[in-house]
């Protein structure tokens, strides 16, 4: 409440923020398919996430930035949250160039392989993302919904939870 209309930009911020993990999370899940059971549609499955992932991704970015602003007083900090979900918006646009390249190949099947490699690699990045808050003391808000709880008002809960599955 102390926020004011500012805090209203967190029920799109959060839901993107969602989305952009969860994107890369199916890409990796297309990639296991991809690489343990060679299924033809596992690769299309990667390609077809990765270009929503990175804009949900980068609306998590630039609707942080928007609130940290009047909140926190600066458009960025370089605090582990922030910085690690910009590494992510850079992992996705180099997936989506080396889906291109492997598109552009003649013998695509080898240069996807690579392609489905690198989603793999790629999610050591997720649980950075998820446990920054908990590992470094930064600007960045903590958990607010954890398995224990929430310690958002269930006034403002309720629309998070209907935006969230609205956006998903």
């Amino acid at each position: 409440y102390l926020q004011g209309d500012s805090a209203r930009i967190m029920y799109v911020h959060v839901p993107a923020a969602w989305l952009g993990m969860a994107g890369w999370s199916g890409m990796t899940l297309a990639a296991i398919v991809q690489l343990v059971w060679r299924h033809p549609l596992a690769a299309l499955a990667g390609r077809a996430i990765a270009e929503p992932g990175a804009l949900f991704t980068a609306i998590c970015l630039g609707t942080g930035s928007i609130w940290g602003r009047p909140t926190w007083g600066t458009w960025w900090q370089w605090d582990g949250r922030m910085t690690s979900m910009l590494i992510l918006l850079f992992l996705y646009f180099a997936y989506i160039a080396l889906a291109r390249a492997s598109a552009d190949q003649a013998e695509g099947a080898g240069v996807s392989r690579v392609t489905a490699v690198f989603a793999l690699v790629g999610a050591v990045n997720l649980p950075v993302i998820h446990y920054s808050v908990i590992w470094w003391n930064s600007l960045h808000q903590g958990q607010s919904i954890t398995l224990r709880g929430s310690s958002i008002a269930p006034s403002m809960l309720w629309p998070l939870g209907l935006t969230v599955l609205g956006f998903s």
